[in-house]
């Protein structure tokens, strides 16, 4: 069981006595989620609305929370949630079981809510890898078929 919220981060580096050209990268950050019902876990119901970062500083913040000191975090967009099959029907089931904490009538109104259609399911089981388009083993879902419930 294994998922990560993926950002596109943009940085710049603090460097001591030297100047850096380009002085701003970009690289693609994954945060581990925490598996449904552990601490932690409800980092999308806090951060996204929609399939977006719902408020710009606090993404800054957490994922410069996760780089080195002297990395500073120009901007960080929410670009998708990879996820395995066993972690989004452990997902469904966890937000099945406490609708009314998202305020929604079904698990589907409720993952819509704050994912919007960014859920990229895995069918290997490895959510970690480059993100490309469609490829073999993987599969992009949109809103019907990854909030069903």
């Amino acid at each position: 069981m294994d998922a990560s919220y993926v950002f596109r981060v943009r940085f710049t580096l603090s460097p001591r006595r030297a100047r850096i050209d380009p002085d701003a990268f970009e690289t693609v950050l994954r945060i581990p989620a925490p598996p449904p019902g552990e601490e932690g876990w409800l980092l999308f119901r806090d951060t996204l609305w929609r399939g977006e970062a719902n408020d710009d500083e606090h993404a800054r913040r957490l994922c410069g929370d996760r780089l080195p000191e002297g990395v500073e975090v120009l901007s960080a967009t929410f670009a998708e949630f990879e996820t395995d099959e066993a972690y989004l029907a452990a997902l469904r089931e966890a937000v099945g079981d406490d609708l009314a904490a998202f305020r929604a009538d079904s698990v589907r109104e409720a993952l819509h809510k704050y994912f919007g259609s960014s859920i990229r399911v895995d069918a290997d089981g490895d959510p970690a890898t480059e993100r490309s388009g469609e490829r073999d083993g993987e599969s992009r879902r949109d809103d019907e078929e990854t909030e069903e419930g």
